[in-house]
């Protein structure tokens, strides 16, 4: 049975690859309407041949690798389910019934170390086909020690959450998902208010803007807005990328306004003074906040699924799957492939209002920097910093973007002058 599982999910797979495959690099769909070619917001005029060319085939296969990756993770989690491997990295820990947390941390590991095996090839090739397409300017050593910092962040977070999460569940199978919910609430709320002092210098180095004339420039800014601020921080990314970023993170007394060092050398300073205004439209608008609430609001939903999920799942097919009861820790690969597939199906609602939140920011940046040709050329910029898809297919803006498209942002900016002249 399991033999047949495997066969048929397989299978499954590659149909749903081939689908994708034809449908990003055969479907025709991308291109400039009509009414917009030949305007600021139409590729061909403010990007090359060649870095037209190449965003259009870096785009394709980026795109590829998104659509596959995540249904790839379902499979590897079936296969470490119908395989046994789960239950057998159950008994292989040591102490049995004895310091939970112990035992939470010799799974974790066991299964962490097994999956970064697995997908280390393909986020390999997404290393190498960022450095080939000039995007990535890190070389392997700092990339390798970025992936080894990502697997123990993790493994620690995950050794907590998974411990806590199933003593919940061995408490009462019914009530777990509400109770792990009103415990996710502190704990996510501290890792936000800790991941800009603790969590991100672990990556890179970050201080104060060193160009102090800008920085006075960016704080009155944020005066203007009402935004409580001492400091700008810059962070240095150009030995790791080409691409151009700024952002807000953290809450509280932690949180940070942060740019880029490859966002200071490229961009002229009304350019980084529009993104500043951006980013501060997302603190007026209280959009951090809001976030959060989406957050939790989401992971509730997705808990109360998952508890209805996995014993439905576990009594039917619990068999084939090697699960032997709920509570037992080998039932996690279930818990996790569940949760994957709920975020990808609700990724299109988040990523709508996420577009929505960016949508508002353009507009109280344009409004408080007064300044559309600014904005105009800070959005063509990242367009040939990052080799962005100006127009992507239907589904990609679906799944994959959190922003407007470039498309979308030129055009609307361009609108606004048109109403002003």
């Amino acid at each position: 049975m399991a033999k047949k599982w495997g066969i048929r999910a397989l299978l499954l797979f590659g149909v749903y690859a081939l689908a994708m495959y034809y449908y990003i690099f055969h479907n025709g769909s991308g291109d400039i309407p009509a009414a917009l070619k030949g305007t600021v917001a139409d590729p061909h005029v403010f990007m090359s041949g060649r870095e037209l060319y190449l965003s259009e085939e870096y785009s394709k296969i980026k795109n590829f690798l998104f659509f596959v990756a995540t249904p790839f993770e379902w499979l590897v989690y079936l296969f470490i389910l119908i395989t046994g491997l789960s239950l057998a990295f159950e008994r292989w820990i040591p102490l049995q019934n004895k310091w939970a947390i112990l035992q939470s941390a010799v799974y974790v590991f066991l299964l962490s170390l097994l999956t970064f095996i697995v997908f280390f090839p393909l986020e390999f090739f997404r290393y190498v086909l960022s450095k080939n397409y000039g995007i990535s300017t890190q070389s392997f050593n700092s990339w390798m020690r970025d992936n080894v910092i990502d697997f123990w962040v993790n493994f620690g977070m995950t050794v907590v959450i998974v411990t806590v999460l199933y003593w919940l569940i061995n408490k009462s199978t019914k009530k777990w998902w509400f109770n792990a919910w009103l415990l996710m609430i502190p704990f996510s709320i501290f890792l936000m208010f800790i991941q800009p002092v603790v969590i991100d210098p672990l990556y890179n180095d970050f201080y104060p803007l060193t160009n102090k004339d800008l920085e006075t420039k960016i704080l009155s800014l944020a005066e203007q807005a009402n935004i409580p601020t001492e400091h700008v921080y810059e962070v240095n990314m150009a030995e790791k990328t080409n691409a151009l970023n700024a952002y807000v993170t953290g809450i509280g007394s932690n949180a940070r306004i942060v740019l880029w060092d490859t966002t200071l050398n490229r961009l002229s300073e009304n350019e980084i003074l529009f993104i500043m205004a951006h980013e501060m439209g997302h603190y007026v608008e209280k959009h951090i906040y809001f976030g959060i609430a989406g957050y939790l609001l989401t992971m509730l939903i997705g808990l109360w699924l998952t508890a209805r999920l996995m014993p439905w799942i576990i009594i039917h097919f619990g068999r084939v799957l090697k699960i032997k009861r709920l509570n037992a820790i080998h039932s996690l690969p279930l818990f996790l492939l569940i949760t994957s597939f709920l975020l990808f199906v609700s990724s299109p609602l988040s990523n709508y209002i996420s577009r929505y939140q960016e949508t508002r920011a353009d507009l109280y940046a344009i409004e408080l920097v007064d300044d559309p040709e600014a904005a105009i050329s800070t959005f063509q910029e990242l367009t040939k910093a990052g080799l962005s898809e100006v127009n992507p297919p239907l589904l990609v803006k679906w799944f994959r973007y959190s922003h407007p498209t470039m498309l979308e942002r030129i055009s609307k900016v361009a609108n606004e002058i048109g109403k002003e002249e």
